[in-house]
C-alpha cells in the first residue's frame, strides 16, 4: 500500500499539472496539432522514410498530403521488416526494440506495431495518468490508491534483436515504479501466455487483498471476476471487494457486457471509465462521468486525420485534418505518430459528438460490417439493435458474432447471429423478432432488403453452448490479452468452425 505522504505527492501533481495541461490543449486544439505536426516532421526526417519521402520539402499540412500517401500495414511493413532485422533510423530516429504485437481480431493475420520510447512515455503512460487525473477530479472523495489494482495484461516474447508481446504486457513491464507499488498480479503472472493458469494465479494472489480499481478488456475481465467468485464462494465481488470503486475499460463495447458487470459488481459507488488506447496510440479518454463520449487526446505525439467512411468503401476521397471535421459523420482514422507510423490506416471509425472541446465515439471498423445483400450492416446498428433487445428481455450475452446465410435457390437469405447468451430470453423467437426490427428501425438499407422477405429473410439465432468462444480462441492459441470476437464478418468461416465446437 502506497503511504499518505506519497499519496498526497501523487494526487497533488495528477490533479494540478495533467489537469493544467488538459485544459491548455481543450482550449488550443488546433495549435496543440500544429505542434505535434512540426514536431514529428522535423524527428522524421533523416530517418530512411523521411528520406524516401522528401520530408526536407515539408513546409506545411498540404505538403505532406501530397509527399506521403496515406497506408494500411501491410504497404509499411518493409520499412518495419528492416526494424525487425536490427536497422536504426528507419521509421524513428532511434533503434527500436519494442513492438506491440496486433492482429485487431482474431480473424486477422498478426501486425508487429513499433513502439519508440517516446509513444511509451510521452503517449500511453500520459494517457494513463490523465486517466487517473480525470478521475480524481471527478470523484473526490476516491479512495483508489488506498487499495490495489488489477491490470490484466497479455503476454511477450522475447527475440534477438526486439520483444513483440501484448501491448498491455509491454507497458505492464516497463510502468514507472509507482504504479508497480499499486498493482496486482506479479509481472510473472501478468505476462503468462497460460490463460488458465494466470487466472487461478491472480485468483490467489488478489482474493485477500484490498483490490479498488481493475483494468482491462471486459470479455476477459469477467472471466477473472466470475473464477473469484466462484473460488470464495459468493455471490457478488463487493463480497470480497468492498472498497472496488472503478474499472476501466476499452478494446471493444462496453454495452452488452454493462449488465453483467452490474450483476457481478452490485454497489453503487462503482464507476467505469472508457478509454481508447489501442497498439498504435493512446487516443482518447471518457473525461465526463456521465457521458459515453471520449476527449480526443490532441497532445499526446499523435497528429490526426480523417476520412469519410461508409461500410461500402470511402464516398469522400477527401483526407482532412481536424480543422475541417463534421459532427456526426463516419470517419476513418489516420495517424501519424511518435514511433513512426507515418499516414497510418488504423482501421477504426469515429464520429464526433462535440467541435468544443473535440470528443468522439468509436462506430466500428472498417472492416467489421456486412454487405452480402446490399444491407450495409455497420457494428454500431448491430451493438444498438442487441443492446435493446437484451434490455427489453432482461437477458445478457457472453460473446456473439454475426455471418450472412447465402442465397439458394430455393429461398432468400439472411443473417446468422451466434450467441452465447450468459441469461437467456424467456422467449427465444420473441427475441429474435425484437432484435430484427430494432436492425430495421436503424438502418434503412437493411430495412428495404428485408421488405417482404424478397432479398432477406428474418434473422435467425444460434444459441453457443457455454464457453464456446472461450474454446473456440483455445483452439486458435488467442486466449487473453487484446484478442476479441469479431462481430461482423462477409463470410461464415467463424460462424462454421463455432457450429462444428458446438
Amino acid at each position: 500500500m502506497i503511504n499518505f505522504p506519497f499519496k498526497n505527492s501523487i494526487l497533488s501533481s495528477l490533479i494540478k499539472q495533467r489537469i493544467s495541461n488538459l485544459n491548455k490543449m481543450r482550449e488550443n486544439p488546433i495549435k496543440s496539432q500544429k505542434k505535434i505536426f512540426n514536431y514529428l516532421i522535423d524527428k522524421g526526417k533523416n530517418t530512411m522514410f523521411g528520406i524516401d519521402h522528401s520530408f526536407n520539402k515539408i513546409q506545411k499540412y498540404e505538403d505532406f498530403i501530397q509527399l506521403v500517401p496515406s497506408r494500411k500495414y501491410e504497404e509499411i511493413f518493409s520499412y518495419i521488416e528492416k526494424i525487425r532485422n536490427g536497422e536504426e533510423n528507419i521509421l524513428w530516429p532511434e533503434k527500436t526494440k519494442l513492438f506491440a504485437k496486433s492482429s485487431g481480431t482474431t480473424n486477422a493475420r498478426s501486425k508487429y506495431i513499433p513502439l519508440s520510447y517516446d509513444t511509451l512515455h510521452n503517449c500511453h503512460f500520459k494517457g494513463g495518468k490523465d486517466m487517473l487525473a480525470v478521475y480524481l477530479q471527478n470523484t473526490p472523495e476516491s479512495k483508489i490508491f488506498d487499495g490495489k489494482g488489477i491490470i490484466l495484461g497479455g503476454s511477450k516474447e522475447i527475440n534477438s534483436n526486439f520483444i513483440d508481446g501484448d501491448l498491455s504486457a509491454i507497458l505492464l513491464e516497463n510502468f514507472p515504479f509507482w504504479v508497480n507499488t499499486h498493482r496486482l498480479p506479479d509481472i510473472k503472472t501478468a505476462t503468462m501466455k497460460n490463460w488458465d493458469e494466470k487466472i487461478k494465479k491472480i485468483t490467489e494472489q488478489s482474493i485477500n487483498e484490498n483490490i479498488t480499481s481493475l483494468s482491462g478488456v471486459p470479455s476477459w475481465m469477467l472471466l477473472l471476476l466470475k473464477n473469484i467468485i466462484a473460488t470464495a464462494g459468493v455471490k457478488n465481488i463487493n463480497e470480497i471487494w468492498p472498497d472496488l470503486e472503478l474499472y476501466i475499460h476499452g478494446g471493444i463495447n462496453f454495452t452488452p457486457y454493462i449488465n453483467q458487470f452490474n450483476s457481478l459488481i452490485p454497489s453503487s459507488k462503482m464507476n467505469y471509465l472508457e478509454t481508447y488506447n489501442a497498439s498504435e496510440g493512446f487516443f482518447a479518454l471518457q473525461d465526463r462521468t456521465n457521458s459515453k463520449e471520449m476527449l480526443l487526446m490532441l497532445d499526446y505525439g499523435i497528429f490526426f486525420e480523417f476520412q469519410e467512411y461508409n461500410s461500402d468503401g470511402q464516398k469522400n476521397n477527401r483526407v482532412v485534418n481536424l480543422s475541417d471535421v463534421k459532427l456526426n459523420t463516419n470517419y476513418a482514422i489516420i495517424i501519424t505518430t511518435n514511433a513512426g507510423l507515418w499516414r497510418y490506416k488504423i482501421g477504426d471509425t469515429v464520429k464526433f459528438t462535440s467541435l468544443d472541446p473535440f470528443r468522439i465515439k468509436i462506430s466500428g471498423r472498417t472492416k467489421n460490417f456486412i454487405n452480402a445483400f446490399g444491407e450495409e450492416l455497420i457494428i454500431e446498428n448491430a451493438e444498438k439493435a442487441l443492446n435493446k433487445a437484451l434490455t427489453k428481455h432482461k437477458s445478457t450475452v457472453t460473446e456473439y458474432t454475426v455471418a450472412p446465410n447465402f442465397i439458394d435457390n430455393s429461398k432468400s437469405g439472411n443473417h446468422d447471429w451466434f450467441i452465447e447468451f450468459e441469461k437467456k430470453p424467456k422467449n427465444i423467437d420473441d427475441f429474435k423478432k425484437d432484435l430484427d426490427l430494432n436492425l430495421q428501425k436503424l438502418n434503412s438499407d437493411y430495412e428495404a432488403k428485408r421488405f417482404k422477405n424478397i432479398t432477406m429473410q428474418e434473422l435467425k439465432i444460434i444459441q453457443g453452448r457455454n464457453n464456446i468462444f472461450y474454446d473456440w480462441l483455445k483452439n486458435k492459441n488467442k486466449l487473453g490479452g487484446q484478442n476479441k470476437i469479431p462481430r461482423l464478418s462477409n463470410d461464415r468461416k467463424i460462424i462454421e468452425e463455432l457450429l462444428k465446437l458446438n
